[in-house]
């Protein structure tokens, strides 16, 4: 049964659909059990949470991934699925939160930075860490490199993420990373970067650790720099 449930669970990721009331993709489903619905289930019937994260909402984003690549979605099937996982997120927070699962893999601090408005890329990031397991603490846009850097310490985060989708506000990037340096932080703190206009010898320049080309590479490089119990 619970096999069921998860199956249904990644099906409805791969079709964006937040609950009954939500098409998604394919007008079929509606009336549907969506994907908060399928969670709600699963926790009443006591489905392990990892399983639901891992074999589901993760294994979902995954198809959705692979279907980006090879050209069978687009930009908006992304951020339909992207939205249904977060929606499932929400319910599945309290849960996350009571087992400390948010804790286990490090933290993430996310920010567009300064001069840029731009936070569809930034979120789909957000919502695909939280989903990976880990805690992840955005700053939302248009955000100054001293904060960044304040933030980077207070929170203690060892992993920080910039966003650009302008050509104009790519040079912020250097900018915090400079700041980060200046507060003595870049020793025990990561920075990937990521945006429409970035790319590896960008990062390179700059003195970014890594440049995560989507949401997905976004996910693999947290994994690679972040010593927490799940990546052990």
């Amino acid at each position: 049964m619970s096999a069921e449930i998860i199956d249904r669970i990644v099906e409805n990721v791969l079709q964006g659909r937040r609950d009954s009331e939500d098409e998604g993709v394919d007008e079929g489903y509606y009336g549907q059990p969506g994907v908060t619905e399928l969670v709600k289930e699963a926790l009443g019937k006591e489905v392990p949470l990892e399983k639901i994260l891992s074999d589901g909402l993760s294994r979902g984003m995954t198809m959705v991934g692979q279907k980006y690549e090879t050209g069978e979605y687009f930009i908006p099937d992304m951020l339909a699925a992207a939205e249904a996982v977060a929606a499932a997120m929400e319910v599945l927070e309290p849960q996350l939160l009571e087992s400390g699962r948010q804790e286990d893999r490090g933290k993430v601090l996310i920010a567009t930075v300064e001069k840029d408005q731009h936070d569809i890329g930034k979120n789909l990031v957000c919502i695909m860490l939280r989903g990976a397991g880990f805690s992840v603490v955005d700053l939302g846009i248009n955000v100054p490199a001293k904060r960044i850097a304040e933030a980077a310490a207070s929170e203690k985060a060892g992993l920080v993420g910039l966003s650009a989708l302008l050509d104009t506000t790519m040079p912020y990037m250097r900018s915090t990373i400079e700041e980060l340096e200046k507060s003595n932080l870049r020793d025990r703190v990561k920075v990937m970067i990521g945006g429409a206009p970035t790319s590896d010898s960008f990062a390179r320049e700059i003195g970014a650790d890594a440049h995560g080309k989507d949401a997905f590479a976004a996910v693999k490089i947290a994994e690679k720099f972040l010593p927490g119990e799940g990546n052990r």
